[in-house]
């Protein structure tokens, strides 16, 4: 027992100094760009790159918002695995896995498995009547919770096997190691992906939220930063996080107004069995309907104006440019702080001045959370539609005996009269 304390003694005495040493990423700035920026200093030159490269994102952005909700889920797929692998790649250097059996297969098969059960739960949420029409569908969806514990457990019986002496340490290591990955991936783009089939604009408001928080915070601090923030993330200044937190605001009120305009982005995304695409048509709800407001006197006084006229959508959008710029920050802390134990730079070099995808999206998991909590809580009600499709998935005596229970209620509700009985 003495023995055993002084041991646990010895392991809460580590300090980061016993975290092995990962190969530092190479630099992957095209050649081209290094030529044109050589004569800058090594602040500027970042500084383009960053520029270019960002430019260069955006633009893509805007091109696969374009192509359609499926290709934005594509991408959020993506980016998802890109992420995964990212994050599992830094465990198996930093704890030396190259000869742990299955480490890497495993993994792979656990982000697989884990898709198959969300992606399959989106299927069986928005695509009845597609499942409708294929019966080897049904017999998925029917079981699919059951298929997916059944594949999960497969793959925790292989984990178990592959047990061996003198490794079985490291190896629970990199197994929790790989479903805390899972969580923080799989489990947050899903949540992307069900903030997408409520409205593009509950996509887009809150990523390019975040975006431009990271962007206009960049800015302030490049050019005003005098103010250290954070110990985790030097060149965070106060004045980066106070001029971000404004312009966010801003940008977000702003970006809301114009996207609100368009059915394109406004309505709920669904899938249309007819011509196998997904349609975005609908009437706008009331959040998408302008309305006139009445200002508050110290407004009234300062603005001259009594009353303006926005859509409710605008108001929900500063609490979103609120969270992307006060706390979707703490998301890239969290991140700073993850690569600092672990003596890394950047979680890949992927992106030329950025580092790797990982680093980029840090804070969009945290900010996808947010508004699916936020949509939940706030914003969705009981869906009709929603409701009425699993009715079209029962038996027809199970469709007859619905029907009844609710003509009874209405009557005794006094909405039907008793008269329909017949």
């Amino acid at each position: 027992e003495v023995d055993l304390e002084e041991r646990l003694c010895e392991l809460d005495l580590r300090t980061d100094s016993d975290v092995p040493d990962v190969p530092p990423p190479t630099d992957s700035t095209p050649e081209i760009l290094k030529k044109a920026l050589s004569g800058l200093s090594a602040r500027w030159k970042n500084w383009w790159i960053r520029g270019i490269l960002t430019l260069a994102m955006i633009s893509g952005f805007f091109l696969i918002i374009y192509l359609g909700s499926f290709m934005l889920m594509i991408l959020v797929l993506s980016i998802q695995v890109k992420c995964y692998h990212e994050i599992i790649t830094i465990g198996y250097r930093v704890y030396h896995s190259y000869d742990l059996p299955w480490f890497r297969s495993l993994s792979w098969y656990f982000l697989l498995c884990v898709n198959y059960f969300f992606y399959g739960e989106t299927v069986a949420d928005y695509f009845t009547t597609f499942v409708q029409r294929r019966e080897q569908l049904q017999f998925l969806i029917r079981y699919h919770r059951f298929i997916s514990f059944a594949l999960y457990l497969t793959g925790f019986c292989m984990f178990v096997l592959s047990l061996v002496k003198k490794q079985y340490r490291l190896q629970f290591y990199m197994f929790a190691w790989t479903h805390v990955t899972l969580l923080i991936t799989v489990t947050q783009s899903h949540l992307v992906i069900q903030n997408l089939f409520e409205g593009m604009i509950w996509f887009l408001v809150p990523i390019s939220s975040v975006i431009c928080n990271d962007i206009t915070a960049y800015i302030f601090g490049f050019f005003f930063g005098r103010t250290p923030l954070i110990k985790l993330s030097p060149k965070k200044t106060w004045e980066g996080f106070i001029g971000g937190f404004f312009s966010t605001v801003v940008f977000g009120f702003v970006f809301s107004y114009f996207l609100a305009q368009h059915q394109y982005f406004v309505c709920p995304v669904e899938y249309n069995s007819e011509t196998n695409r997904f349609v975005t048509e609908c009437e706008p709800s009331e959040l998408f309907q302008m309305k006139k407001y009445s200002l508050p006197p110290l407004l009234q006084a300062v603005l001259g104006w009594e009353t303006v006229h926005m859509y409710p959508f605008q108001m929900h959008s500063i609490a979103l440019s609120t969270f992307a710029s006060l706390i979707g920050p703490f998301g890239g802390f969290f991140a700073s702080g993850f690569k600092r134990a672990f003596k890394i730079k950047d979680f890949a070099d992927t992106i030329p001045g950025h580092g790797g995808i990982m680093d980029r999206f840090d804070c969009q998991y945290l900010m996808a959370t947010f508004v699916h909590v936020y949509i939940t809580s706030f914003i969705r009600g009981p869906n009709p539609s929603k409701l009425l499709k699993q009715l079209l998935i029962l038996q027809p005596e199970q469709q007859l005996s619905v029907y009844k229970t609710l003509k009874s209620h209405l009557i005794k509700k006094g909405i039907l009269r008793p008269s329909l009985r017949r």
